[in-house]
């Protein structure tokens, strides 16, 4: 099983001190997934606007966020 798919599991568990760790948990993953395929979209050439469309979120909200990395 794949740390996303346990931590999918878990944050549906009865025991709310189990769901929320494992909610946080998938934020965080989440969180670096989305920085390394901005990173991706940067070098395959992809425009500040092109990312924040697929993300669903402004060029400015893409940009403030990962624009200095």
């Amino acid at each position: 099983m794949t740390e996303a798919t346990d931590l999918a599991e878990r944050a549906g568990d009865r025991d709310p001190r189990v769901g929320l760790r494992a909610v946080a948990a998938l934020r965080r993953l989440l969180e670096q997934l989305e920085a390394v395929q901005v990173r991706n979209a940067r070098n395959h050439g992809w425009s500040w606007q092109e990312i924040a469309n697929e993300l669903g979120v402004s060029r400015q909200a893409v940009h403030k966020k990962y624009g200095r990395h």
